[in-house]
């Protein structure tokens, strides 16, 4: 295994550490990730997340400036990462072999991630065959870290007439997940714009011949690939 740990944190502390490491990475992309936003993400206060992103800056794992935010450093990003292959290799396990719905795994895959052990995902991918990417499309990060490539074009970018191959969509929430997939919205699935309010609030979308409406903010969500 090519995950490295970083200086070890108190047990009592350590499962959340994980939790906000993932966070983080999940909110960085395009700079540091604030206080509030962390604080939005998890569900805490921006005092607690304060307190924590010190002591997560202490042992080594984020490069947190005040009021400018935080970022992982190399070794909280390989921690992240870690948890990030477990959980998804988990997520994967669940829908493939134990007959879950892919907007019931998410809660349950996040308590399992943190009991397993590096070996215990191991084998858990070779049983899988080593998947790329979960069921949600998002990528399974390699055990040296890296990612597999991904398309990544939001819906909400196209314009009207154009279509989208879906590769994935950014949500955990449950009743997201089964809205979608009630409307046929799932990876591998052709997503066409056809129209949109005046001011973009709802764009109108058809999926395998069936019309529906969604927000800008679901359209967000769906990405994938431009197709013809």
């Amino acid at each position: 295994m090519d995950f490295v740990k970083a200086k070890e944190l108190p047990a009592a502390v350590s499962d959340a550490a994980g939790d906000y490491l993932k966070a983080i990475w999940s909110l960085s992309r395009d700079g540091p990730a604030s206080t509030n936003a962390i604080a939005e993400h998890l569900g805490f206060t921006p005092a607690s997340v304060s307190g924590m992103l010190g002591r997560l800056a202490e042992a080594g794992l984020v490069d947190h400036v005040r009021y400018r935010g935080a970022s992982l450093s190399d070794a909280g990003r390989r921690e992240a990462l870690r948890l990030i292959r477990r959980h998804r290799l988990v997520e994967t396990f669940m829908i493939r072999e134990l007959g879950y719905g892919w907007d019931e795994v998410h809660d349950e895959a996040e308590s399992i991630e943190h009991a397993v052990s590096d070996r215990f995902a191991e084998r858990l991918a070779t049983l899988l065959d080593h998947p790329s990417h979960d069921p949600h499309g998002d990528p399974i990060p390699r055990p040296d870290g890296s990612l597999p490539d991904t398309p990544d074009r939001p819906l909400s970018d196209l314009a009207d007439g154009v279509a989208l191959r879906v590769a994935r969509l950014l949500s955990q929430d449950g009743a997201t997940l089964a809205h979608l997939a009630e409307l046929g919205i799932e990876p591998g699935a052709t997503v066409r714009v056809t129209g949109r309010e005046p001011r973009g609030g709802l764009f109108d979308v058809e999926v395998t011949g069936h019309a529906c409406s969604l927000s800008r903010e679901l359209a967000d969500r769906i990405r994938g690939e431009v197709v013809a």
